[in-house]
């Protein structure tokens, strides 16, 4: 079991879209599910370092129990 851990840009510091970009590839991975709370996260984020992701996420309006699509951009579905 391979598990991936976001990359910050610098050490603690975390930039929503890098966050959302991050998820999306989670979800696109099956690593994740776009129906899980955003707090599912904290597992493939360094533990010193989610107090920052949760700062930012709050800044920016989200909360831990939304769910992981929700933080996700818009999507581009290939067979509509």
């Amino acid at each position: 079991m391979s598990t991936a851990t976001l990359t910050p840009l610098s050490s603690f510091d975390y930039d929503i879209n890098m966050l959302k970009d991050e998820a999306r590839l989670l979800v696109e991975r099956g690593t994740v599910s776009r129906h899980q709370p955003i707090y599912v996260l904290c597992q493939y984020i360094p533990a010193r370092e989610w107090v920052c992701v949760e700062c930012e996420l709050e800044r920016n309006d989200y909360l831990l129990r939304d769910q992981i699509g929700d933080l996700m951009s818009s999507e581009c579905w290939e067979n509509d």
